[in-house]
């Protein structure tokens, strides 16, 4: 039997193998972004509730109504917008499902979709699922700051659709407004869909803040802007994200999700609501700022470079230049092998495997994990 091959992604993905690397060799995991902690008690309590008192049935297509109204509430306070719950908000099963659903409402085969590179690993496959081509323009390290002149001359009269990731995965990268206006700029007098990746955005440090494509009025009217409670509440393996769009974006995305997931698990809607609904707001910034602050102390006692702290997300970028010139993919496996800590090479997140000798560490673990993890690094000894 031969089964077609619908991307150009090799296997299963990096963080399946270092995953998988790190429990082979008893390795500490910084590689996949998950939280090592509990999640707040009351979101659990909230969640046996759910269950005892009878939501365990099919919640709404859309999701409860109850959460999408908590969803509307807390934009509302936190950015002072108005959202329209009926017919702006999906619930849908984690964010990295409503980016594929987001972009099979618009794209189709010949379609082409600028991705500022490095990038989330789901965004090419699922571009090239629904057929379109993928335009991957580099962002300029060390900042990773976009290249506007590059980012102009990527559009063409087939460009369908750019994908946007602020706070940004692996590099902790944000957006500022200006780059807001950049990219308004761009796609004025077009019909350039902007995908709006915000799975980050309550972890933003140092006193910044994040600017949502949904404060941007122009914008607002061509995007879709999706999100995570996984990044949010600590509870990754819930799988619940949203996706907040225009009435009639939100119905194309609509018209896939009904025949994809349909719904989304009605006890942890059940729980995210009331949770949501009994928060101001939340902490966990401040809390990965605190997890991040820490992480780089520890990390001035190895030979690791750091030449940029993460202003947001769950992820630091470091390089390894001082230690060895192994391809990242090798050095990555090294590390985990010999020194037992695992981390996600960074030329996995390049389409081309461009190789800049930095790898990627999530430090959104307890500290005790973060201890243990960087001892491993004190000494690590200089390879060819």
């Amino acid at each position: 039997m031969q089964f077609p091959q619908k991307h150009t992604a090799a296997g299963t993905t990096i963080f399946t193998v270092m995953s998988a690397l790190a429990q082979q060799h008893n390795a500490i995991n910084l590689s996949q972004g998950f939280p090592d902690f509990a999640i707040d008690e009351r979101l659990a309590n909230l969640l046996g509730e759910a269950a005892r008192t009878g939501f365990n049935q099919y919640a709404p297509m859309a999701g409860l109504p109850a959460l999408r109204q908590a969803i509307a509430t807390n934009f509302a306070q936190r950015y002072g917008l108005t959202i329209d719950a009926d017919n702006e908000i999906t619930v849908t099963p984690g964010a990295t499902y409503a980016i594929y659903a987001a972009f099979t409402a618009v794209l189709q085969p010949g379609d082409e979709v600028i991705v500022p590179e490095p990038a989330y690993d789901s965004y090419i496959p699922n571009i090239e699922m629904n057929g379109a081509r993928v335009v991957p323009v580099a962002l300029q390290a060390p900042t990773f700051a976009i290249d506007w002149n590059k980012m102009r001359d990527a559009i063409t009269p087939r460009t369908r659709a750019i994908i946007i990731n602020t706070p940004h995965n692996p590099t902790g990268a944000i957006w500022s407004k200006t780059d807001w206006d950049e990219l308004a700029n761009l796609v004025r007098y077009t019909n350039i869909v902007v995908l709006s990746d915000e799975v980050y955005e309550q972890l933003v440090f140092d006193g910044e803040r994040h600017y949502s494509v949904l404060e941007h009025a122009e914008l607002r009217e061509r995007s879709f802007a999706l999100y995570s409670f996984g990044k949010v509440f600590n509870n990754t393996g819930w799988k619940i994200g949203y996706c907040i769009a225009p009435p009639a974006y939100t119905q194309a995305f609509r018209r896939i999700h009904q025949f994809l997931s349909f719904t989304v698990n009605t006890p942890g809607q059940y729980a995210l609501a009331h949770h949501l609904a009994n928060e101001t707001r939340p902490t966990v910034g401040a809390l990965m700022q605190q997890k991040r602050d820490y992480f780089l102390r520890l990390m001035r006692d190895t030979p690791f470079t750091i030449h940029q702290p993460a202003r947001g997300s769950y992820f630091q970028i470091a390089s390894y230049e001082r230690i060895s010139n192994l391809p990242d993919m090798e050095f990555a496996h090294w590390l985990t092998e010999r020194h037992g800590l695992a981390t996600i090479p960074v030329s996995a997140f390049y389409s081309n495997k461009k190789d800049d000798k930095l790898i990627r560490f999530c430090f959104a673990k307890k500290e005790e994990t973060l201890t243990d993890a960087v001892n491993r690094l004190r000494g690590i000894e200089t390879i060819a």
